[in-house]
């Protein structure tokens, strides 16, 4: 593409250097930047961009997006912002692919993972050939791709959708985090439907506040054709007040006909979030009961294990009060014997949901072990000292430990619930990210334990 387009198109207050130039790809991130590429100076918390500019054209950018001008000998295009730059530049250079692209989008706290599968699979029933992208999995024409940001950078992602159009996909399914919508990832997506589940305290080191939290998912509704909200909850029924037309749904509504493969009343919602999404999509009924029967496990999200041990083992991603106590509201109601919890809370993020999460914890489960999330910079013990408070709960910092314990001590008819990190093959650990897996945990665990002394 000519440059000439991609100025057009941000409208920059300054245009360092002139000429003819072609750009055949965009970049902002320097350690990966194609020949004859468009760089964007990217500021951020850690590493500022403009500082990287230098080694960005030594790779192969040919130009840059500045918010100042750099003693560089390349055009350079100045703007008031680059990070609000890229959305716009991206639509452009890849052809506003959701203009020919039926994109699905899911935000809320809780359960968009879960809605964005079942949702993805009642499409599927309908022939939508549809794409995905969650934390958990993105597909692209059918082909399973490696997993990034839930929901990717914007050039990132106006690069997926063109590839999904490209492969005949006709449809997508994506995650719209809060965090994606305050940088700007999702500026120029066109959204066929975009579904609100729920708000519930999460993110609040990034927000600030509940209210700028549901303020970076309300703005995204600008964007959307249709909006599907749930106002069973109190932030969905000031959205659907707010946004006349919209398509609501509750978990007091039926399932009429469709039998839940998934575990837990609050699949249930999930369920008809994603039923409601495929009705304001035109999609018909049979579709919509097939692809729901058709999904039986969403990966870590209340994901059994099951080795032939007499008790229930589930592994689920709860990494917040309200899903804390959703998941063993649920686990509750699965047996008639004791709830036990692993659980733990994420180093360098918000903090004033710890202790929250210990005391729900400590009202819904009968076992309590305080472990390891993913510490990231902090110190695990002083995470777990914040979540307990003042509370009698068992810690257990090594978390493979704290799982051999839970599953040590479980007798017949319990549920064992291992929250937090679900899906993840990993923890975060200061700057590394160790191998580590719940479910192969859990796995290697329940095989000892059957096996003969």
């Amino acid at each position: 593409m000519q440059l000439e387009r991609l100025i057009a198109a941000l409208a920059p207050t300054d245009v360092v250097g002139g000429g003819a130039l072609e750009i055949r790809e965009l970049a902002y991130d320097a350690r990966e930047v194609p020949r004859d590429s468009l760089f964007f100076c990217v500021p951020g918390a850690r590493t500022d961009g403009h500082d990287l500019a230098a080694q960005a054209v030594a790779s192969g950018a040919v130009a840059l997006v500045v918010e100042r001008r750099l003693p560089l000998g390349v055009r350079q295009l100045v703007v008031p912002s680059v990070r609000q730059a890229m959305p716009l530049a991206a639509v452009e250079f890849f052809g506003d692919p959701t203009a020919e692209l039926s994109v699905a989008a899911i935000t809320g706290t809780n359960g968009k993972t879960t809605t964005a599968y079942l949702l993805w699979s009642i499409l599927a029933a309908a022939g939508e050939s549809p794409g995905l992208l969650t934390n958990i999995e993105r597909r692209v024409g059918g082909e399973v791709r490696e997993v990034g940001l839930n929901t990717p950078e914007s050039i990132d992602l106006q690069r997926l959708f063109r590839e999904m159009v490209s492969a005949g996909d006709r449809a997508c399914v994506i995650e719209a985090t809060s965090m994606a919508s305050v940088k700007g990832r999702l500026v120029g997506t066109r959204f066929a439907v975009l579904v609100f589940t729920n708000l519930t305290q999460d993110h609040l080191d990034f927000h600030g506040s509940m209210e700028a939290y549901f303020d970076s998912k309300r703005r995204l509704f600008a964007q959307a054709e249709r909006a599907v909200i749930n106002v069973g909850d109190e932030f969905g029924a000031r959205l659907a007040a707010e946004l006349p037309g919209s398509i609501t749904f509750s978990s007091l509504d039926d399932l009429p006909g469709v039998e839940l493969k998934l575990q837990g009343d609050f699949n249930r919602e999930n369920a008809l979030a994603a039923a409601a999404a495929a009705h304001a999509l035109g999609v018909a009924d049979d579709s919509i009961k097939q692809g729901i029967e058709a999904v039986e496990r969403v990966p870590g999200r209340f994901d059994r294990v099951e080795e032939g041990q007499p008790f229930t083992v589930l592994v689920d991603y709860a990494h917040t009060p309200s899903a804390l106590e959703t998941a063993l509201g649920a686990a509750r109601q699965l047996t008639g014997g004791r709830v036990i919890c692993v659980f733990g809370a994420g180093g360098d993020r918000d903090r004033a949901k710890r202790p929250l999460m210990g005391r729900v914890v400590n009202e819904l489960a009968d076992v309590v072990l305080v472990t390891s999330d993913n510490p990231r910079s902090e110190d695990p013990a002083e995470i777990a000292a914040e979540v307990v408070g003042a509370l009698q709960l068992d810690v257990e910092l090594d978390r493979r430990r704290a799982i051999e314990r839970a599953l040590e001590a479980a007798r017949e008819g319990d549920v064992v619930v291992i929250a937090g990190k679900g899906h993840e093959q990993g923890q975060e650990v200061r700057s590394r990210r160790l191998p580590f897996d719940d479910r192969e945990v859990a796995r290697e665990t329940l095989r000892r334990l059957r096996a003969p002394a």
